[in-house]
């Protein structure tokens, strides 16, 4: 899972504990007994009973017990005195600068990433019903509710674009954990 690198920094300080991402190919019926969400071609109900298997069938980032790990900007930095090869890793959300050129998070390999994510909860909402619990989970900070949520709102549409916070998308809501002591796992 892509993080910038502010939340990056959330996650190591241990103030980022979920994210909210866009459910892909989303539409809500308007069906008075019950709402109906499609992804890509299936139409699931959305009945409470019906949530845990919506997101076992559906949410690509996992289910609750999964673990997810964490792709960052970053930079591989020649080791003089190792074998060929061998290079220590600097990464963007540290505040190091590149050794050379910085490699975009979208292609960080598993073994570079030094970040490992537990699942502990998955659930659907709609984005503007984010509470101020769930902002401050987001690595928010401020002093009121009010100031939180407008601080989550202008990181989301830093984000996804000026337009996307009052588009009111349903989203993935993915709790984690951070698995420790498991810098560069392979699993």
């Amino acid at each position: 899972m892509i993080f910038n690198g502010e939340m990056v920094r959330a996650i190591l300080d241990g103030r980022k504990t979920q994210t909210h991402r866009v459910i892909k190919d989303c539409t809500v019926g308007r069906d008075q007994i019950s709402k109906f969400i499609q992804i890509g071609k299936k139409f699931i109900g959305c009945y409470p009973e019906d949530v845990p298997e919506l997101i076992r069938e559906c949410c690509p980032y996992g289910v609750p017990g999964d673990r997810i790990w964490v792709r960052e900007t970053f930079c591989s930095v020649p080791d003089h005195e190792e074998p060929a090869g061998c290079s220590a890793l600097l990464y963007a959300a540290d505040g190091n600068g590149p050794y050379g050129k910085w490699t975009p998070s979208i292609h960080m390999p598993r073994w570079a990433s030094r970040i490992l994510l537990e699942i502990t909860d998955v659930r659907v909402e709609r984005l503007n019903d984010i509470s101020e619990e769930d902002a401050r989970s987001e690595g928010i900070s401020g002093s009121s509710a009010r100031d939180i949520k407008e601080a989550y709102a202008a990181l989301w549409r830093s984000i996804y674009g000026s337009d996307s916070w009052q588009a009111n998308p349903w989203v993935w809501v993915i709790v984690f954990k951070r698995i420790e002591g498991d810098d560069h796992a392979t699993d």
